[in-house]
């Protein structure tokens, strides 16, 4: 039985954090109404080279299972247990992500969005309209007015909205007019174009297939994931301009020239490269920071409406599932007092979405620059061992995001304050502390 006052919401946005809220909302009891810009896609091709693949971690996976579809996700997700860095001159290095087990998942967005989206339709008090497009929304009546596919409008009133219409949304739009409302967007020099490796001649995977590839080249890279067919999802992470840019390619031969220099152990595996390249658009990486995401007890943000992030850490996605999962349980909390549940949401999310930020942009320099030099695979040995011997006091800032619900920000501070124990302890005592742990490991192995 529902624990929260039944109402009736309009969710503007029919993507991932939509499609996962207005499943919550069902399973509560309210009546709600979604809508989507864009054409069902369950019946429309995605636009190519926009779609990022996805990595599916443990807070993204926790909302699945509650709304009850991980079962069916999994069934498609590729697991990553780790990632395989690839040289210029073709060497490859492994790196596991966290203890053996742990993976983050690579899943298809569309594939994802269509099963959210049947089982938002399973729900009898749920109604999806697509290709109506989020002209205003009057925030105190609260309604949106909406332009369909024939340029007819309509308008939707309910008790509430929920924008969850992307890093442009209409919704916060709206909301941006507001007195006192906080907003920032920047933009990476850096922009994405996505690419293709096809499933090996017969069937299976040309790569690794239970790894996150990476082209790490010190100011740009390119990364690939698996997909369930045997293909993976190439994305170049490159500049705008500049002797590595986009800008750069003009020609087929600048783009052979450019390939076979920096990624000529990909070339071969990637047949039709020119026509992907020259067809797929380059596309912008934003940070939007913004608020207060809520507006009385009328109209709330989630997602990437209220903080989109670059995928460097993969966590876009996760952090909108959590938002889901952070209001549903606000609105447990105050089933009679929905302002005070916005409110609370807003609180709890605000500092952790900031954190993640802040995170997914350090991220990029750290799988750009970092994860072939020498010295950064020495650390990341330290932390394994680490990890391994004291598992109760030292966790990795990749597995407390990754792998734990610990809150962003608090991932933050407790990994500075590891960093500020080690540095505090001589190395000698290090040595020490180490050994005693492998002792008693060994003890009570």
């Amino acid at each position: 039985m529902p624990t929260q006052t039944p109402q009736k919401y309009i969710v503007v946005g029919a993507g991932l954090g939509g499609a996962v809220m207005a499943n919550y909302l069902a399973q509560a009891g309210h009546i709600v109404e979604v809508y989507e810009k864009r054409p069902d896609l369950r019946q429309a091709d995605i636009s190519a080279g926009r779609s990022i693949n996805l990595a599916l971690s443990v807070r993204g996976i926790h909302a699945l299972k509650e709304i009850g579809v991980i079962d069916e996700v999994m069934k498609e997700a590729v697991p990553m247990p780790g990632r395989m860095m690839h040289g210029v001159d073709g060497e490859l290095t492994y790196q596991p992500y966290g203890n053996k087990g742990e993976a983050i998942h690579s899943v298809s967005r569309g594939g994802l969005n269509c099963i959210l989206l049947d089982a938002v339709e399973k729900h009898a008090n749920v109604t999806t309209f697509f290709q109506h497009r989020c002209l205003d929304v009057d925030m105190d009546a609260p309604s949106a007015t909406f332009e369909r596919s024939d340029g007819s409008t309509v308008t939707a009133t309910g008790d509430a909205i929920i924008g969850t219409d992307g890093a442009f949304s209409a919704v916060r739009a709206r909301m941006q007019r507001m007195e006192r409302f906080n907003y920032s967007q920047d933009y990476l020099a850096h922009g994405y174009k996505e690419l293709t490796i096809p499933p090996a001649d017969g069937g299976g995977y040309r790569m690794e297939k239970n790894a996150l590839h990476i082209w790490p080249r010190a100011s740009f890279m390119t990364i690939a994931l698996p997909n369930a067919d045997g293909s993976y999802t190439v994305t170049c992470f490159w500049p705008y301009d500049g002797p590595y840019g986009f800008n750069r390619l003009k020609t087929d031969d600048d783009i052979e020239t450019f390939f076979k220099k920096w990624f000529p152990d990909a070339v071969p595996l990637m047949p039709d490269l020119l026509n992907d390249y020259k067809s797929n658009p380059v596309g912008s990486l934003v940070t939007v920071r913004c608020g207060p995401w809520n507006y009385h007890d009328k109209v709330v943000l989630l997602g990437d409406a209220a903080h989109a992030i670059v995928p460097f850490y993969g966590q876009g996605m996760n952090c909108a599932f959590e938002d889901c999962t952070a209001l549903n349980e606000a609105l447990d909390q105050h089933p009679s007092d929905r302002a005070a549940a916005f409110e609370t949401y807003y609180q709890a999310r605000k500092e952790n979405a900031d954190a993640i930020a802040d995170l997914a942009i350090q991220n990029f320099i750290e799988m750009r620059d970092k994860v072939a030099d020498p010295a950064f695979l020495r650390k990341k040995k330290r932390q394994k061992l680490l990890r391994k011997l004291l598992p109760n006091w030292y966790i990795p800032p990749y597995e407390m995001v990754s792998f734990t619900r610990i809150p962003y920000a608090e991932t933050i501070r407790r990994a500075m304050e590891q960093d500020r124990t080690i540095a505090r302890v001589k190395y000698g005592a290090i040595a020490a502390l180490l050994l005693i742990a492998a002792g008693t490991a060994w003890a009570l192995s």
